[in-house]
C-alpha cells in the first residue's frame, strides 16, 4: 500500500486524479456510470502551494531539526502553543458531540468521542500544513494536547491505569492510520473518503449509506471553509468554527470573519 502511495506522489497530480477517479472532466468533476463524484482539484486556492511548505532554511537550521531540535520559527513559541492549544480547544469544545452519536448511530463511549475529535483535528492539521514550518510546528502540539486530553478524561472516566495504557496505544495506532486514509480521501474522489471514513470514524460499522453521504458532505465543507480561514489569524489565535453537521440553510461557504487579537497575539 505504501509503496503504491509513493508511486503516486511521484507520477503528479494529473495521473493522481486519473488514478483515484477515472474519467477526468475539465469542469473538475469525475463522471462515472452518470453519476458525478466530487473532486477538490477544482477549488484549490493560491494558499494550496508548495511555497509555504518549502520555506528556504539555512544549513544550520536543517541541522538542528535532523537532531529533533525546533529551529527559529515566524512566531515565539509560547505563542504557537497558546493557538496551538486554543485551536485544540476549538476542536473539542465546538464540536456537537451528541449530534454526531444520535446522527450516525454511533455508541457514547470515550472511543467514539475520540473518533469524533480525531476527524476534527485532522482537519486542522491540514490546514495547517499549509503555513510552512511553523505550522507543523502548531501540528505536533496539538497532538500533544489531544493525547494529553484524552489521558486526563479516561482517569476521570476511572478507567484502569493498566486498562487504559493498552487503550491510548491502539487509539495511537488508529490514530495515524486514520491520518493516512484521511488524507487519501480527501485527495481522492468522494468514494475513497467514504472508504476512510467508513474505516476509521464507523469502525467498518455502517449499515445506512446516508450516514457516510452526510459525513462526506461535512468533511469536504470544513476543509473549504477552513481553507478560507487567514493564516495569520490561525497562527496568532488558534481559533477556528465549525459549520453544522446538517445544514439548516443550504448556501455556498462564506470567507468568515477574521478573529479580532492584540498585540501579544492573544
Amino acid at each position: 500500500m505504501l509503496c503504491s502511495a509513493f508511486q503516486r506522489h511521484k507520477a503528479g497530480p494529473f495521473q493522481l486524479s486519473k488514478f483515484c477517479g477515472g474519467l477526468i472532466q475539465a469542469n473538475g468533476a469525475i463522471t462515472q456510470q452518470n453519476r458525478s463524484f466530487y473532486n477538490t482539484s477544482k477549488h484549490l486556492s493560491a494558499k494550496d502551494s508548495l511555497l509555504s511548505s518549502e520555506e528556504k532554511v539555512g544549513a544550520f537550521t536543517r541541522i538542528m531539526e535532523a537532531f529533533g531540535f525546533t529551529g527559529p520559527l515566524k512566531y515565539s513559541r509560547w505563542k504557537l502553543k497558546v493557538a496551538a492549544l486554543r485551536m485544540y480547544a476549538c476542536c473539542v469544545e465546538k464540536t456537537d458531540f451528541e449530534e454526531f452519536f444520535n446522527r450516525c448511530q454511533m455508541p457514547d463511549t470515550l472511543n467514539s468521542w475520540f473518533l469524533v475529535a480525531q476527524l476534527h483535528v485532522w482537519m486542522c492539521l491540514v490546514r495547517l500544513k499549509q503555513e510552512g514550518r511553523t505550522g507543523k510546528y502548531m501540528c505536533r502540539y496539538i497532538v500533544h494536547c489531544m493525547w494529553e486530553d484524552v489521558e486526563q478524561r479516561g482517569k476521570v472516566m476511572g478507567i484502569n491505569s493498566t486498562v487504559l495504557k493498552e487503550d491510548l496505544k491502539r487509539m495511537a495506532e488508529n490514530f495515524y492510520a486514520a491520518l493516512f486514509g484521511y488524507d487519501e480521501g480527501i485527495l481522492c474522489d468522494d468514494r475513497v473518503l467514504a472508504s476512510a471514513l467508513w474505516r476509521n470514524l464507523f469502525n467498518r460499522n455502517c449499515e445506512d449509506p446516508r450516514h457516510l453521504e452526510l459525513l462526506v458532505e461535512y468533511v469536504r465543507k470544513q476543509v473549504q471553509h477552513l481553507d478560507a480561514l487567514s493564516g495569520e489569524d490561525l497562527l496568532l489565535t488558534g481559533e477556528v468554527s465549525w459549520r453544522p453537521l446538517v445544514e439548516s440553510n443550504a448556501r455556498s461557504i462564506l470567507k468568515p470573519l477574521s478573529p479580532v487579537y492584540n498585540d501579544e497575539g492573544l
